[in-house]
């Protein structure tokens, strides 16, 4: 029988570093993540195992603790401020590389601190070098207070970690994730990402409740700072989650478009299609019944779904292949551009040619919403930033025109004119003008109208009158005027789509040197 040897005993330094290890993680720290579930949220190491792939990740500067004046009570730093309240690293989500800060509230409110920007600086200056997308999570309160960090910073304003996260924009995807408090110095991180998700439990805002008093504004409670009610209407945040773990599941989706193509695919009956127009030219349809038709099952995602209505913007898969989607929803204003869902499409278009997704847009509309209300949001700056997006970007648009499709909304829908796309198509159920027909017929037969009697006379009349627009201004007149490529068999449509993209080109290389960036807003 073989004897027992007992295991010799730890070195000290080894024995010592184990222990700084295990400061910090969660079951050192039991009365904190105690503190952070019976809130119903997660640790910050918890939301970091959910999101990586498993055994993948490597972390930077996990021994940090926060600078302090007095030394003294090194050990107790240690304990109460693992890693300086950031957790820092690159591993892989959905199997491949990512970079990834996951704030930790539990850690002086997540605020920022003297090494935490080091760490900071480290991870992006990898993503930037790497080519990594970063997964961010940002809850926190913003700059540190004076307690800390007093000897190695007066202001802090020195700090380069906003630069060199705002410097990644266009290089690389960058999506935020936010649940809780998240103020001041975290917010502006928030608020540069790419892409932006937040629970139903966020606040969001530019200062928090002890700036705002200091500053003189009166006394406000944080909930009251950038409720998600109000941050999910303004189109701060793109993505509303129930929870940090339904949060996390979707940040695994919108970096998979990021990604590449996937194998595993399904695909809808698309015989639905020729139908899900109204014969009625004058009523409205859930155009989101389509989209979800035409893409791959289960494939749509989409982008600040209450904000800027009238146009959708979203991602979606066809055969595997990640592609952005723009597109005019007729139940929101009749389909008009108005001046925010215009500036809505044109920053989502940046995103798209930024990590070169081709689009597809999905076109039905009057044309640009008008009259006094319209020019008081500054419509003709936002809704021209719609074509100067769509005139730069260099990857295949293809636009495919379900109805209405008029004036200058219609073209900027479309790349700034039917002759951008790489290919243009209209169902049987599309029409075309230079306006609106109702509009045109009012404005060009206003001398005919007006020498019959008001009443139903009148009204025969008008409808007769567009009529007659109708069959002038039809699809199948377009095609024939060569005004627009083809008109399709709505079945068609998605293998018309992956056909075209296929025939075109991948993003062109972009004119000059300058370097290109994805506007915040």
């Amino acid at each position: 029988m073989a004897e027992k040897h007992d295991k010799p005993p730890l070195r000290p330094e080894l024995a010592a570093l184990q222990q700084r290890l295990a400061n910090t993680g969660d079951t050192m720290r039991e009365e904190a993540a105690a503190r952070r579930h019976a809130k119903g949220y997660r640790t910050a190491r918890e939301n970091l195992a959910d999101l990586i792939d498993a055994d993948s990740f490597i972390e930077y500067g996990q021994l940090a603790v926060a600078a302090q004046r007095n030394r003294r009570d090194y050990e107790d730093l240690q304990v109460n401020t693992p890693a300086d309240g950031v957790i820092t690293g690159v591993g892989t989500i959905n199997g491949q590389r990512a970079a990834v800060v996951v704030y930790d509230y539990t850690v002086l409110a997540g605020t920022q601190g003297y090494f935490h920007h080091h760490k900071l600086d480290r991870l992006f200056e990898l993503a930037e070098e790497w080519e990594l997308p970063v997964v961010m999570y940002t809850e926190g309160g913003g700059g540190r207070p004076g307690d800390t960090d007093a000897t190695v910073s007066v202001a802090g304003l020195q700090v380069q970690s906003f630069v060199t996260w705002a410097r990644l924009s266009g290089q690389v995807p960058r999506i935020a994730v936010n649940n809780g408090y998240c103020f001041a110095g975290n917010a502006a991180l928030f608020g540069c990402a790419d892409i932006t998700v937040a629970t139903r439990k966020s606040w969001i805002g530019m200062a928090g409740p002890a700036m705002i008093e200091g500053g003189g504004l009166g006394v406000h409670e944080p909930t009251a700072i950038g409720p998600i009610e109000v941050q999910e209407r303004n189109g701060t945040v793109d993505i509303v989650a129930e929870d940090e773990a339904d949060a996390t599941r979707i940040a695994r989706e919108l970096l998979s478009y990021f990604q590449g193509p996937v194998a595993d695919w399904q695909v809808a009956d698309q015989a639905s299609l020729r139908d899900a127009v109204p014969e009625d030219r004058r009523w409205g349809y859930p155009v989101r019944r389509i989209i979800e038709t035409i893409a791959d099952t289960d494939s749509f995602l989409e982008l600040r779904r209450i904000y800027g209505r009238p146009i959708i913007t979203g991602f979606m898969r066809l055969e595997g292949r990640p592609v952005g989607l723009i597109a005019n929803d007729c139940q929101q204003l009749g389909g008009a551009v108005d001046a925010e869902s215009a500036e809505k499409a044109a920053r989502f278009l940046q995103l798209c040619d930024a990590f070169e997704l081709p689009v597809v847009s999905l076109t039905d509309t009057p044309g640009f919403m008008v009259g006094p209300d319209s020019e008081k949001q500054a419509a003709v700056r936002r809704m021209s930033s719609l074509f100067v997006s769509a005139a730069s970007i260099t990857v295949p648009l293809v636009a495919i025109f379900l109805r209405k499709g008029y004036g200058l909304g219609a073209m900027a829908m479309t790349g700034g004119s039917f002759a951008s796309p790489v290919y243009a198509a209209a169902w049987p159920t599309g029409e075309f003008g230079g306006m609106g027909l109702e509009g045109a017929v009012r404005l060009g037969y206003r001398k005919e109208l007006e020498a019959v009697p008001e009443g139903p006379e009148r009204d025969a009349l008008f409808e007769q009158l567009v009529a007659k627009m109708y069959e002038i201004g039809k699809a199948t007149e377009a095609a024939s005027h060569l005004e627009i490529d083809a008109v399709i068999d709505p079945v068609d449509t998605r293998a018309v789509i992956i056909r075209a993209l296929n025939a075109a080109p991948g993003a062109r290389p972009a004119k000059g040197s300058r370097r290109n960036f994805v506007d915040t807003w």
